[in-house]
């Protein structure tokens, strides 16, 4: 029974250190607001918002092609196979997460992760871009993009049949981490599982 106590009270604890972090957020984000008036942009239906002289001064500083390659290190530029050649293994795993999601997320009732949420495009608007730099944002929206998609489905997958938190510390672990069972918690794996498939199966 005093066991049981202290198992009770410590997830209590860990729960109040959850919502301070995620109030931490909620504060960052706050100033980010802040940042982002300072620059003179607005939100309009969730998207960032340049002004017209914002737009102008931008282009203003956008370097030409040409420049931007007689600027560039040799041994930098002879990378971009190795990075390019990704593309490919990206594709694919692009291709069987999403199938994996299309497939199995209805049967374990858990809701579907928006692409639209984690794969955005619009970086390659900005005018002080030019063409290379503009291709290379595209690439590396997919890219990390779509890891972060790929990580969202893994996590809702870890939590609907595995919230246990490791033995050893993991770094920079998913959001649903922090509310995983502990390690050696029978019990408290338990009551994981049956919250997170009750949450999935009232939601679905």
């Amino acid at each position: 029974m005093q066991d049981e106590r202290q198992r009770r009270s410590f997830q209590e604890e860990q729960e109040k250190i959850i919502q301070r972090f995620r109030d931490f957020e909620d504060s960052l984000e706050d100033e980010f607001e802040k940042r982002r008036a300072a620059l003179d942009l607005t939100i309009e239906k969730g998207r960032l918002v340049l002004s017209e002289e914002l737009q102008r001064r931008n282009r203003a500083l956008r370097t030409g092609i040409l420049g931007y390659l007689r600027h560039s290190r040799v041994l930098v530029s002879l990378t971009a196979p190795f990075i390019y050649a990704l593309a490919l293994p990206l594709v694919l795993l692009d291709i069987f997460v999403s199938l994996f999601q299309a497939i199995c997320f209805p049967v374990y009732r858990i809701n579907r992760v928006a692409r639209r949420d984690h794969i955005v495009f619009d970086r390659h608007l900005l005018g002080y871009l030019n063409g290379i730099e503009k291709l290379n944002c595209v690439y590396c929206s997919y890219a990390n993009g779509l890891l972060s998609y790929t990580s969202e489905i893994a996590s809702r997958t870890e939590e609907h049949w595995c919230p246990i938190k490791h033995q050893a510390r993991v770094s920079r672990a998913n959001g649903r981490y922090l509310g995983f069972a502990e390690y050696g918690d029978p019990q408290g794996y338990q009551e994981r599982i049956s919250t997170a498939r009750a949450r999935h199966k009232s939601a679905g």
